[in-house]
């Protein structure tokens, strides 16, 4: 089990490299645009473009530059600086990251709870009115966009432009330190858009899985067997409920690198929105900084699912 760890570990770190590349070659060998030309304004002297070039390390060749940003990165955590604020990227992150890990694990709470508790009851309640309409919704909101539905609980709901004003609107986020009931008011309309997605995918699967379980040849022995219903229940949605927590790691990691239509539409100060800040601004090394924690937090995800299955079944390891 050991040898497995390490050997996805290893494997973690490769992909790490091959992001952090991909991400330089985009932004340092196709044509972005200069960053310097960018910076220094309207009609900038050639002096001027070449002073801004050097400040930045942009007059060293391009393998200068990668390995100097993947010592950085990997002996320092070192994401560089952003080439308007000059302020460090992992300053920049570090202070925009509990907003959005504020906004996450709310949200997941949120859709694991509800999207489990509607998936179990549209299975045992098969062809039913509320079967229907618990599945009808799902299906709604999977199609509806996130950002569509976030202008709508604005319009509806925010006590700014509301017709019901019954929560803070966009742009009034406050961080739990500060002030814990107003952080709370300020993320339940973002949790609740942000989660309704999730909520109608793990209610669908959770209620395909717990049918099919449900028709399982141990299931009608336990009823033969007189055991009662709650329980033959109980083990059905144990059962069931293993492949589909698998994917809740996957989708934190993908959340916590940054949720950028819901922190946009909200104006959530957190790390989704700066990277829209940052690409708007064709901050590179912002932009790389994020893309890099959206993946070191997913290939982290993924290593947890296959460590949490390489337990569960022993075939996994040796695959």
């Amino acid at each position: 089990m050991t040898r497995y760890i390490i050997r996805r570990l290893l494997w973690g770190v490769v992909l790490l490299i091959v992001v952090c590349a991909l991400t330089f070659v985009f932004f340092r060998v196709f044509p972005t645009g200069d960053p310097a030309v960018l910076r220094a304004g309207r009609d900038p002297s050639p002096g001027l473009i070449r002073e801004i070039r050097h400040s930045l390390g942009l007059d060293h060749s391009t393998l200068d530059q990668f390995w100097k940003y993947i010592k950085g990165v990997f002996l320092h955590f070192d994401l560089g600086y952003s080439y308007y604020s000059r302020q460090s990227v992992r300053s920049l992150i570090f202070e925009r990251l509990p907003a959005t890990l504020s906004l996450t694990i709310g949200a997941a709470v949120l859709w694991v709870l509800a999207g489990l508790s509607v998936g179990i009851i549209s299975a045992l309640r098969r062809h039913s009115p509320i079967d229907r309409a618990s599945m009808g919704t799902a299906l709604l909101l999977i199609s509806a966009p996130e950002f569509w539905l976030g202008l709508v609980a604005l319009l509806l709901f925010s006590q700014d432009i509301g017709k019901f004003p019954i929560l803070p609107g966009s742009g009034t986020y406050v961080g739990l330190t500060s002030d814990p009931g107003k952080w709370f008011t300020s993320l339940v309309m973002p949790w609740i858009v942000l989660a309704s997605t999730g909520v109608a995918i793990y209610a669908r699967l959770m209620r395909g899985s717990l049918i099919e379980t449900m028709s399982e040849d141990y299931i009608r022995t336990a009823r033969a067997k007189g055991l009662p219903e709650h329980r033959v229940v109980r083990q059905g949605v144990r059962a069931s409920i293993t492949p589909i927590a698998t994917l809740l790691p996957l989708e934190i990691g993908v959340l916590l690198g940054g949720a950028v239509l819901i922190e946009t539409v909200f104006n959530i100060p957190g790390v989704g929105r700066l990277a829209y800040n940052a690409i708007h601004a064709s901050d590179f090394p912002v932009v790389q900084g994020t893309v890099l924690l959206a993946a070191m937090f997913i290939i982290a995800a993924n290593i947890v699912v296959d460590i949490i299955y390489a337990y569960l079944d022993p075939r996994v390891r040796f695959s």
